[in-house]
Formats: C-alpha cells, structure tokens, sequence
C-alpha cells in the first residue's frame, strides 16, 4: 500500500509531535519572507503484507529494497520501484525474529524461533541456505562492517559468530547468564557489543574472544544495543525503559533517558552520529539530539507496539515496523539544515561523572584554554613558525587522537607558509626599494 503525503499524517492516528521543550515556538516572520520548508519527519510509504506482526527491518546499501521480518515466519523484500511487486520468502517454520541486509545488498540473512538463521538471496528467486545455529530460538542477527561475518544471539545464552564466505560457525563468546538478545559489531570489526536478560550489555574484543568490559547500569533486561557510527560509543535499550550510552574511551556512563512508557524493544543510530531513534511497546517512535541531549520528536505513527526501526545509509530516510502489522518508511527531513559542528555527538573532553548526570541532560562541554593574544584581523598579525607553542590550559583532558595531530600539524604548515610568504615580500619590497 502506497501512502502519498508529506507530514505522516495521512492515515489515521499517524502523526509526528515535535518536543516542545526542545523546540520553542518560532518567532513571527516578516511578511515578505517566504514560509520555510517543514522539517518534521514525512510519512512516505506504508507497506503491509505480513499476516502478523513485523519484528524488524533492514535498508538495502542501494536504496533499491527494504527487508522485514514477521511473526508469521517470512521474509518480505519491498522494492521501492512502484511498479516492482513485493518479494515473499517462506522457509522459516516459526516466527522470524530478525533480519539484516549484508554490505554488498546481494544476501539477506535472517534468525528465527525455529533455532535456524537462512541466508537469502535478494532476488526475486529467493534462494536460501539454511543452519542449524542454535539450540534455543535466535533472537537476533547482524552483519560486519565488511559482510564477512555474521553475528547472532539465542535464548540459549550464547553469542555466536560465523563465517559468511565458508557459511560456518566461527567461535562462541560465553559470559552471559541468561537470554541474550541483541548483538552487533564495531565499525571496524575489531570489537563486539550484546546485550541481554541478565540485565547486562557487553563489550568483547573479537578476535580473542574475551569480554573486555561489563555494563551493569540497567536495572531491567536489555533488549537492544548498537554502536555508534564512528564507534567511539555504544547505547542499549532496556525493559527498564531507559536509553543508555557509553564512552568507550573512559567505560563511563556519558548519557541516560528516561526514554519511553514501556519497553525499549529497538535503538538505531543516525549515520551523522548526532541523533538516536528509539521503538518502543508504547507504540511510539522517538528521535534525540545527542548534541543536546534532549527528546527530538515523539513519532505517533503505528497503532500497536514498535518492534523494529534503522536508518537509510544516508540517513535521508528511516524504516519503522510494528505489531500493527504495517512497515512505514519516513523522510527524515530534520538533518537538511544539519550544521557542520552538529555532525556527531562529541567526545573530545572527558564525560562528567554518572553521579552528577542527571537524566537527559548531555554531557558538558570542552573548556577551552584562554587564547593567547586577541582575534587577527590581518595576516601581519598570524604568529610566525617560531613562535613558542600555546600554553594548555589548567583543564585536563585526554590526549589528542590521531585525527587531532593531524589537524594541529595542518594548521601549522598553514600559519608557516603564511609567514614564509610574507618574509619572501617583505625581501623583494627591500630589494626593489634598494634598486630605486
């Protein structure tokens, strides 16, 4: 089904409220200025085609198909093409409670309660390999960074990964005391996040198997975790209804929400870094500014518990999918007038403690050291490459990364070749005036 409109609010009881407290009413507009364009998130399509609640969803890296997973066992590949037809796949004999598209967009896989994952090809044949991954009903699967690895989750406690070239089992990492429910890797495939019931989320380093840290700061099971786009943070979604991020640098608590009315059953990141998206049994959708670290937008678009939600690689769209049977996909709009400052949440300065964060408040930003002489408004004012380096300030913080350096090293061959052109003028004035 095909719902045209611009403000999700074309079928009934689909609607997008944005957080007053975050955004005040506008001030008056003079007559002559045009009225902007709305930046709320736009309701752009809703499909339906499961006979049963949807569990989750998946964007091809194209931009071509959009995969869902339902309670009624299949697989359904939606092409955004409007005259290309839905893809049904049937294989799974119980509900299918997951589902990924892989980075290369030719393979789908997908877990189900029946113990098994199936990886599919995307295409309108469907062909599928089936493995018997678990011993309990899968919760949970998710693709590396580079499509080469597979990662999934069971209620028989156990994180596994397996290989995607050879579609073999790889290794298990064990820790966990009760069901496990999500899982995903870093970025760089380097590490591995899970979260589940024994109220715990969990960072592994992959290749050595072995569980580099423990979260215990929810009081209820974790349904859900993701990392960050850049990788420098991880965030959960818990029964206890909060949102939580970390601070890999430091393993400290950085942000908390109290997020929703009932559980969090999905998080998914913004490719920006600088939002976070929210589903939840209270049949809401939630968008938050990182930066800010306040509530975005309250998305009232399905009429029963929000079970899955990620964004477009671009992050130009988001997908939703709810117990109401109906998978909506939304324009996100709100990121056109996105600030270069704004591009990912920042974590340049060492996080406050946990026990002055309060809930929904962001962490306090950088103090800078005082700079050394007032603003330049002429190049004759730039110091010279000989010039003693800046003293730091009295307010610690980490050492500069590898990006830091290399922006530091980049400023001072700018401000050396500045001076060097000027010293070079400067001779050639002398000379000539000695000419004359």
């Amino acid at each position: 089904t095909f719902a045209p409109g611009a403000r999700g609010s074309l079928l009934p009881g689909r609607r997008c409220r944005r957080s007053p407290a975050t955004h005040p009413l506008p001030t008056p507009a003079t007559p002559a200025m045009p009225s902007p364009e709305p930046m709320d998130p736009a309701l752009e399509r809703s499909f339906r085609g499961h006979k049963d609640g949807v569990s989750s969803v998946s964007f091809s890296p194209t931009m071509k198909q959009l995969v869902s997973g339902g309670l009624d066992g299949t697989v359904m590949v939606w092409n955004f093409k409007m005259q290309m037809r839905a893809f049904r796949f049937v294989g799974h004999k119980a509900a299918v409670t997951s589902v990924d598209f892989a980075p290369s967009g030719s393979l789908i896989a997908s877990g189900s309660r029946d113990q098994t994952i199936r990886l599919w090809a995307a295409n309108v044949k469907g062909e599928s390999v089936s493995i018997r991954a678990h011993t309990a009903p899968v919760n949970s699967v998710a693709f590396s960074g580079d499509g080469q690895q597979l990662v999934t989750t069971s209620d028989d406690k156990s994180v596994k990964a397996w290989s995607i070239p050879t579609q073999r089992f790889k290794h298990s990492f064990s820790g966990h005391t009760n069901w496990v429910r999500d899982a995903a890797f870093s970025p760089d495939g380097r590490m591995l996040l899970s979260s589940a019931d024994d109220k715990t989320v969990r960072l592994w380093d992959a290749r050595s198997r072995a569980c580099s840290h423990t979260f215990f700061d929810h009081s209820d099971n974790v349904g859900c975790c993701a990392f960050s786009p850049e990788g420098n943070c991880v965030a959960s979604g818990s029964a206890d209804r909060s949102i939580k991020l970390w601070d890999l640098r430091t393993l400290q608590l950085l942000q908390h929400y109290d997020a929703h009315g009932d559980e969090v059953h999905r998080i998914a990141f913004h490719p920006s870094g600088s939002f976070l998206l929210s589903a939840s049994a209270d049949c809401t959708l939630k968008l938050w500014d990182l930066c800010e670290g306040r509530l975005f937008y309250t998305i009232h678009g399905h009429e029963a518990s929000a079970n899955g939600c990620a964004f477009s690689p671009a992050g130009d769209f988001f997908a939703t999918a709810a117990s109401d049977r109906h998978v909506m996909v939304w324009r996100t709009n709100f990121d056109r007038l996105l600030p270069a400052e704004h591009k990912g949440l920042a974590l340049d300065a060492d996080p406050p403690a946990v026990a002055a964060l309060p809930p929904q408040l962001p962490p306090q930003p950088p103090q800078l050291p005082p700079p050394r002489e007032p603003p330049a408004s002429s190049l004759a004012s730039l110091p010279s490459a000989s010039d003693p380096p800046p003293t730091p300030g009295p307010t610690p913080g980490p050492e500069p990364g590898p990006r830091d350096s290399a922006l530091s090293e980049f400023s001072i061959g700018v401000i050396t070749m500045r001076s060097s052109k000027m010293a070079e003028n400067a001779a050639a004035a002398a000379a000539a005036a000695r000419a004359l």
